[in-house]
């Protein structure tokens, strides 16, 4: 029961991640990570390293940024009482300048796969230690 408890806690973040970006505020991203947390992005060449920089990262986001996630094929393998591992695919439909209303459709920007790891707290609660994102398709993002 407890491995069927940490997959659900570690699903629940990888989806939680994305609600945030989306919907939520942002900067609250750093809260789903350990202290010492990390998010790559290799082909990008970016390491943000650690809860306040996290916080900072993702709180740049631009205000009049739009977008939508789409998380599927989340598998994670619990790997030991207090750790697990995942891979899940995401699409990223996106748009900047966006000032309300209906946006037309059009392809998303990203599509990729996210390798997660996460760590049992003290206290009993999930979080991400490590996040890094691979793409296999990506463009600009476009302006509403």
């Amino acid at each position: 029961m407890e491995s069927l408890y940490a997959e659900r806690a570690c699903e629940r973040l990888v989806i939680d991640f994305v609600h945030r970006l989306d919907l939520g505020e942002p900067a609250s991203v750093a809260e789903l990570f350990t202290e010492d947390g990390t998010w790559e992005w290799p082909a990008g060449d970016r390491m943000v390293k650690g809860r306040p920089a996290l916080g900072e990262y993702f709180g740049a986001r631009p205000a009049d940024r739009l977008s939508r996630r789409l998380m599927s094929n989340i598998l994670v393998t619990v790997t030991s009482p207090d750790t697990a591992t995942a891979t899940s695919y995401f699409t990223t439909y996106r748009v900047d300048g966006f000032e309300g209303g209906l946006v037309p459709p059009g392809s998303p920007v990203q599509v990729g796969h996210y390798e997660d790891e996460f760590r049992r707290q003290s206290d009993g609660t999930w979080l991400l230690s490590a996040r890094v994102l691979h793409l296999a398709f990506a463009g600009p993002t476009p302006r509403a």
